[in-house]
C-alpha cells in the first residue's frame, strides 16, 4: 500500500505532517510493501482557494491513502471518488502516523471533516 504525507521538509520518517494538502511543498510517500519512501514536490501548490487538484499536486503518482493535518472537501471528494482514502494525522511524524495507520488507529475523513478556513501557517481551522 502506499500512502501520502504532506510535509514542508524532507526529513525522511521524522518529516512533520504537514497542517494542509494543498499548500504542502513536498509529499512523502510510503510504500508498506518495501518500506520505501519517495518524495514529490507539490506540482499545485499554488492553486486558487478551493481548486486544488490532488492528481495534480501528486504529479500523476498512484497513491491508496492519503494522512494530512487538513485537507479542503474539494480535495477530499476528489480523492474518495478515484478510491484514494483520506486519514487525519494524529502525531507530528511520518513514521508516528505510520505506526497508527498499520494499527488501524488513524480516523478516515469525510467533507464534514474538511477545513472550513485557513490559520497563519496555512494549517486549518474547522
Amino acid at each position: 500500500m502506499k500512502v501520502c504525507f504532506p510535509v514542508e521538509n524532507d526529513n525522511g520518517m521524522d518529516s512533520m505532517v504537514y497542517g494542509h494538502f494543498g499548500s504542502a511543498p513536498l509529499f512523502i510517500l510510503y510504500d508498506s510493501e518495501t518500506n520505501e519512501l519517495d518524495i514529490i514536490n507539490n506540482q499545485n501548490m499554488h492553486h486558487a482557494h478551493g481548486m486544488c487538484s490532488p492528481l495534480q499536486a501528486l504529479n500523476g503518482k498512484v497513491v491508496d491513502a492519503i494522512v494530512v493535518g487538513g485537507i479542503g472537501a474539494g480535495a477530499i471528494n476528489k480523492l474518495n471518488t478515484i478510491g484514494i482514502k483520506v486519514f487525519r494525522a494524529s502525531e507530528n511524524t511520518v513514521q508516528n502516523n505510520i505506526d497508527l495507520f498499520k494499527k488501524s488507529l488513524l480516523p478516515e475523513l469525510t467533507d464534514n471533516d474538511a477545513c472550513v478556513h485557513h490559520k497563519s501557517g496555512n494549517g486549518c481551522k474547522n
